[in-house]
């Protein structure tokens, strides 16, 4: 009975250790938890967090188990190295995806390591991270010392205990073990159960960010090691699929369209949350809140704008298919499966064929990110990196490096300016910015300008400080020069501009914390000549929207693949947005958003009046014909989606 106490001691530890993780993840993200858990039971989140909590331990410490039954005494130690070595990675990874959550609203799995693996900086990064938040660094060496001292004295009372080694007793424990195990890993004993995977931790929850308290990292990480992300759902037959979505763009042979040889700018700014620019939140704060972004501000009133407009992902990589291609995000990013080998299309291989030169601008490393590679294969002819702007003696070279990531915004986005002016027009570029993004640092020679502040006072109560700020107003400024010396350039008034951000970042106004509001990302298309439509509409906005509003403008006439819509050809109560998180789709459409598992609705929203989406009106609307018709369009999109990506169909063939 000794080693079958130990077995379930040191399984009870190991559940401590878990839960006291997942603590201390909630505590450092509260911020985006404490507006999210109030319609929760608690019991339903610990009955799932038990769940996947288990079938992570029978992972883990299944070879923990059989030391603990087969070593001899004498050799128990080994047991117990070996269990905190397990169980001290576990809580490792679970408390640093506490630091990375904010980024990204979910889990990490196993696509991070795709996600960086052109980073050479990454050490740089994680010290720095251990620096701020040191706190956890302290955490993580008292709980895994904890953790030894307990498995030390577990097992040599195991080893005091024992006396003569019986075999049977032996096989006995390993074979009850052994169902209980397997069972633990699937999720339960029945037949209908399979082995539980990511998306199962929404039955626990009530919204999909909420998944990230019940789930640990080990597991997603576990659960997502070469697995084929994309599968057909077959919910309809491929004529019903036709008539319902899709996603081919193709103009009718009898139309009429102007064509106009416009230059197009892309640009995607880092983490340039909608939050952030005033223009868009007059209304935030009782009309006082005047947001970071002035010369953004000041655009805006030049611009086409949007009521709402989305992100279709929460990280950079998610950004560059939506913005350039016309590809949302469902599941895993598709350039870090197997589906990134897929033909791709996107603005600059269509306007290429258009006779379009092409060039995409990144200030980091090349090879960063992967968007070199991303760039080369949707079909853009130069890629401008460090190495590029290193060599051109105009702009100071390496002394203009921010020390982590990139080139800092204000010199990088000269260079791009100017490099446009020796391209042949009409030309179609995109730049990804880099300032506006973690360790949150701005140049030395504007840290007295754009310093950390205290927010804005409200309700008697001074905030804290949020340090993207300073770095978006640096930004903001750089976009200021930018224009100023883009002015000055003979393509200028021949341009459609577009800024939009890759993504969101660290919030502080509870709106932009939901489900939806983590994806709120500002979409402004600019025309100096002043042809292109001006002013705020009242249509949804997404990402994927930008290449088909922009190839038909510009009047391109040849098929092609894009999951989004012409925003000046689609009549605003038609435009649309999805997203994915957690497991969960997201669509907004009309007056509600939905929320879909791939196979049930799980939430409806009136997301225009309930901007906290506290209400959820499933029960009282899962009939109503208007939400039958999203349900049955947002499926339409999935499906299109999932068999274009696993049968190579992301762009026309004849």
């Amino acid at each position: 009975m000794h080693k079958l106490t130990s077995i379930i001691l040191h399984t009870l530890l190991s559940y401590a250790v878990l839960m006291t993780a997942r603590v201390v993840y909630v505590a450092e993200n509260w911020g985006t938890f404490s507006t999210l858990l109030t319609g929760n039971s608690v019991w339903n989140l610990l009955r799932g967090a038990l769940l996947f909590d288990t079938s992570l331990l029978m992972y883990a410490n299944s070879i923990v188990v059989l030391a603990l039954v087969l070593l001899p005494p004498s050799r128990l130690r080994w047991a117990t190295w070996l269990y905190t070595i397990i169980n001290g990675v576990c809580l490792v990874m679970n408390l640093g995806d506490a630091v990375y959550f904010k980024y990204t609203g979910h889990r990490t799995t196993m696509s991070v390591f795709g996600e960086f693996s052109n980073e050479g900086n990454l050490g740089t990064v994680f010290l720095k991270e251990s620096l701020m938040h040191w706190y956890l660094f302290i955490i993580g060496i008292a709980v895994i010392t904890a953790l030894y001292l307990l498995s030390n004295k577990i097992t040599a009372r195991q080893a005091r205990l024992s006396g003569r080694r019986r075999w049977w007793t032996d096989a006995i424990i390993i074979l009850v073990y052994a169902p209980l195990c397997v069972a633990g890993i699937r999720g339960g004993f029945t037949k209908a159960v399979r082995p539980i995977t990511i998306s199962n931790a929404n039955q626990y929850v009530t919204r999909p960010t909420e998944a990230a308290v019940v789930l640990n990292t080990p597991f997603s990480m576990l659960r997502t090691i070469g697995k084929n992300v994309f599968t057909d759902p077959g919910y309809y037959s491929r004529e019903e699929l036709d008539g319902i979505y899709t996603p081919v763009h193709q103009t009718a042979a009898d139309s009429v369209r102007t064509t106009r040889k416009k230059n197009v700018v892309v640009l995607i700014v880092e983490s340039f949350g909608r939050e952030y620019i005033g223009a868009f939140n007059h209304r935030l704060e009782g009309g006082a809140y005047r947001g970071y972004t002035p010369f953004v501000d000041s655009l805006y009133q030049a611009s086409l704008s949007f009521d709402y407009s989305f992100a279709n992902g929460r990280k950079s990589i998610d950004g560059m298919p939506s913005i350039l291609s016309g590809i949302p995000h469902f599941v895993e990013p598709f350039f870090l499966t197997p589906a990134s080998l897929n033909d791709v299309g996107g603005i600059a291989r269509e306007l290429g064929r258009e006779g379009y030169g092409s060039a995409f601008f990144h200030g980091a490393a090349n090879g960063s990110m992967g968007f070199e590679a991303f760039a080369r294969a949707t079909g853009f002819g130069k890629y401008y990196g460090r190495t590029e702007f290193d060599q051109d003696k105009r702009y100071g070279g390496e002394a203009a490096f921010d020390g982590t990531w990139a080139i800092w915004d204000e010199p990088f986005l000269q260079f791009y300016a100017e490099k446009m002016t020796e391209m042949r027009e009409p030309f179609v570029t995109a730049v990804f910015t880099a300032s506006s993004h973690h360790p949150y640092n701005v140049p030395k020679e504007y840290a007295a300008v754009y310093k950390d502040e205290p927010l804005a006072q409200r309700e008697g109560v001074i905030r804290e400080t949020n340090p993207i700020h300073k770095c978006i107003r640096y930004t903001d400024h750089a976009l200021r020069r930018f224009f100023e010396t883009a002015r000055r350039q003979p393509w200028y008034k021949n341009t459609i501009f577009v800024l939009t951000s890759d993504h969101t970042n660290i919030f502080d106004h509870d709106e932009y914390g939901t489900d939806l509001g983590l994806y709120a990302s500002p979409i402004l298309f600019y025309d100096p000549s002043g042809e292109m439509p001006r002013g705020r509409s009242r249509a949804i906005a997404q990402h994927t929207d930008i290449l088909p509003t922009l190839l038909s403008w510009i009047g391109v006439r040849r098929p092609y693949v894009a999951w989004g819509v012409d925003l000046l050809g689609t009549p605003p109560e038609e435009t649309w947005a999805v997203s994915y998180n957690n497991g969960v789709y997201q669509y907004v459409s009309g007056d509600y958003l939905i929320q879909h598992d791939g196979q049930h609705l799980k939430a409806v929203y009136a997301f225009r009046t309930d901007r906290l989406l506290r209400h959820n009106l499933l029960a009282r609307m899962s009939g109503d014909s208007r939400i039958k018709s999203q349900e049955r369009k947002l499926k339409g999109i999935i499906q299109s989606y999932m068999q274009r990506m696993v049968e190579n169909r992301l762009v026309w063939r004849e």
